[in-house]
């Protein structure tokens, strides 16, 4: 299943990504100058969610395009079946 993010759908998931980035780098830098935990794990989960949005947002657009994929007959002869087992194999590796 390729993957074609429009417009919009690309722009939201490359700024949630940017986010993560973000974050991850000050994880890195609160680690380094020795900051209290609390505030090193707060900054993690909230890097972490900003993955798994992303990941999700990923996840609908390709199940969008699996759906009319199907709609059309499926591009590469996979059955409906195949491709329900995919997106749920997909689903779950955020989970």
């Amino acid at each position: 299943m390729e993957l074609e993010l429009a417009g919009d759908e690309l722009k939201s998931v490359l700024n949630r990504l940017r986010r993560a980035q973000g974050q991850i780098s000050g994880v890195i830098r609160m680690i380094e100058e020795g900051r209290d935990c609390e505030d090193v794990v707060t900054q993690l989960a909230a890097a972490s969610r900003a993955l798994d949005r992303a990941g999700f947002a990923i996840i609908a657009t390709g199940l969008q395009q699996c759906l009319t994929d199907a709609e059309k007959g499926s591009k590469n002869g996979e059955t409906t079946e195949q491709m329900r087992a995919r997106l749920e194999k997909l689903f779950l590796s955020l989970a």
